[in-house]
């Protein structure tokens, strides 16, 4: 039996759990995807059993989730940290993306544990995500030097208080694929297979032929995402989380043919079910939260619906609204045509099933997204010795 120290923290919508890698070490776990640690995160989760009882995993994508953070070596950067999404009725661990939601909580954790030291009356922890490169920031509110234990901040998606986190991606454009628009256009047409109805019932919008053009933008800031035009596929992009898992199957198979065209993944590689991120962007339109709260189209720029893994994300992944804000400061994307009429020309703000979020846009002096920037609420809710079989068994 393995005792792993570890840290239980909400992240805005996300919960994460949070280990010292050198608790890790100690422990003899490491390596990454060919390592010792996807079996121990993917036992100490329960990861077989879709409801993930004998662990703690959450049991949603958005809940299933580990970080592992260590002292960085990098100068200018106080702690780097490796981000895990761990499976949900399987014992696979995904290590190609990176979350925003996990990055918030990384930041309060750092203050808490003494890898970054608080001053007075703000402190900015510097951070760089390991699995992608990308560098990130987190300011919190450290008045007299004193991390918070307990904030007034609220995110769109959930009415608990946190600590109140502002979350800056830094030159977030091109860290998986080296540019911000992979290949070079702002709209391209994605050949896709797909037995799926629209989310509206109706035949796929070019013919009865499984196969059929879509047109999409791909774009690399934050993490690589391929944005659908919403339309296209039957959707207003203002639906139900419930609604919109419709389109769960169109969207997986997207995924899957801009990998192939942004050069993240080749033929005969294993399909990924997290990177890209995949979504759909439409008008701004009055819609109903999942809290039940009235949005107007007037106060936000443009509609987004986004997966997380299997299944429809409940709000946004954070770098999902960097892929967003930074296609649309973009010309010729679709979210730059959708949002042109937005009254402030480096605010992006996104209609999600959870309600508006705002993004934040800091260009150069070339007109290139310098950082994107998101505020955000964190919170430690526990801290714990997880007791981990020392080899994954199934569960039934």
């Amino acid at each position: 039996m393995l005792r792993l120290p570890a840290t239980l923290m909400r992240g805005g919508t996300s919960k994460c759990w949070v280990f010292d890698a050198d608790d890790l070490r100690a422990a003899g776990v490491t390596g990454g995807q060919e390592g010792r640690l996807d079996t121990v995160l993917a036992s100490a989760f329960g990861a077989t059993d879709p409801r993930q009882i004998d662990g703690v995993g959450g049991a949603t994508s958005t809940t299933s989730k580990a970080v592992i953070v260590r002292p960085s070596a990098e100068p200018g950067v106080d702690v780097d940290y490796l981000f895990a999404q761990v499976g949900i009725g399987t014992a696979g661990v995904e290590w190609a993306s990176n979350c925003g939601n996990c990055a918030t909580a990384v930041g309060l954790y750092a203050l808490r544990t003494g890898l970054a030291k608080p001053v007075h009356p703000t402190t900015t922890v510097e951070m760089r995500n390991e699995n992608t490169g990308v560098r990130l920031s987190a300011t919190v509110p450290t008045p007299g030097g004193v991390v918070p234990e307990l904030g007034e901040a609220t995110v769109p998606g959930s009415r608990a208080l946190g600590v109140p986190v502002a979350l800056g991606f830094r030159n977030p454009a091109g860290a998986s694929t080296g540019a911000l628009l992979p290949t070079g256009n702002g709209v391209d047409r994605l050949e896709v297979v797909d037995e799926a109805r629209p989310v509206d019932g109706s035949r796929p919008p070019y013919g009865s032929h499984p196969a059929y053009g879509v047109d999409v933008t791909l774009v690399d800031a934050g993490a690589p995402a391929v944005l659908a035009d919403a339309a296209a596929l039957g959707s207003d992009a203002l639906e139900s989380v419930d609604a919109f898992s419709a389109l769960v199957p169109t969207l997986t198979r997207l995924r899957r043919a801009a990998a192939l065209r942004m050069g993240l993944a080749g033929p005969h590689d294993p399909i990924s079910h997290s990177v890209p991120k995949a979504g759909v962007v439409a008008p701004a339109g009055d819609y109903v939260t999942s809290l039940g709260e009235r949005i107007s189209g007037a106060d936000y720029d443009i509609a987004v619906r986004m997966l997380s893994m299997h299944a429809p994300h409940p709000a946004i992944g954070l770098t999902s609204a960097v892929a967003v804000a930074s296609a649309a400061l973009s010309p010729d994307t679709i979210p730059a045509k959708l949002a042109e009429n937005r009254p402030v020309a480096t605010l992006l703000r996104l209609g999600t099933p959870a309600g508006v979020i705002t993004a934040e846009v800091s260009l150069d002096g070339t007109g290139a997204v310098r950082a994107v920037t998101l505020h955000r609420a964190a919170r430690a809710i526990a801290t714990a010795e997880l007791l981990v079989p020392a080899l994954l068994q199934e569960c039934v």
